[in-house]
């Protein structure tokens, strides 16, 4: 029976999971940028974490800020990831594939399990938000000069 109240709305998709309904604001100066981990990117690039999980709906979101050469290693997560492009060009590339280069307004999924990297395209920053969603990330060796330039 569906009572109408918020607090028994369920997470679309996943049965029986509940989530927080509230609005909630994550206000940036409670985290401001930070350089990347050099363990997991190369060249420069800063994070900004804007939102996390909450009340059983695991999303976390990143604004990442790649400066000219500045990329992810190559990594896999467990569930879905979305980039949405808001600034300059972005360089994505699939293990075993062509990489690809995106701009501002435009959007990439990758599913669950690919093995990827992502980061500015050549001559000019890219800034992205990353929205992670049921995730856990296994971080791999980095992307070297020649598959960031796709020699």
């Amino acid at each position: 029976m569906v009572s109408g109240s918020d607090l028994d709305r369920r997470e679309p998709g996943v049965a029986g999971r509940r989530y927080n309904p509230r609005m909630q604001i994550f206000r940036g100066e409670a985290s401001p940028a930070r350089d990347a981990d050099t363990n997991t990117f190369v060249g420069q690039a800063h994070v900004t974490h804007l939102a996390s999980a909450d009340a059983g709906v695991p999303v976390v979101v990143y604004h990442v800020d790649f400066e000219d050469g500045g990329r992810t290693n190559w990594h896999i997560h467990s569930g879905a990831q979305w980039l949405l492009v808001v600034a300059g060009r972005v360089r994505v590339q699939v293990w075993g594939e062509p990489h690809q280069e995106v701009a501002a307004g435009d959007a990439v999924v990758i599913a669950p399990g690919e093995k990827h990297w992502h980061g500015a395209a050549p001559g000019g920053r890219g800034v992205h938000l990353a929205v992670n969603v049921n995730f856990k990330t296994d971080w791999l060796e980095p992307v070297s000069d020649e598959q960031y330039r796709g020699i």
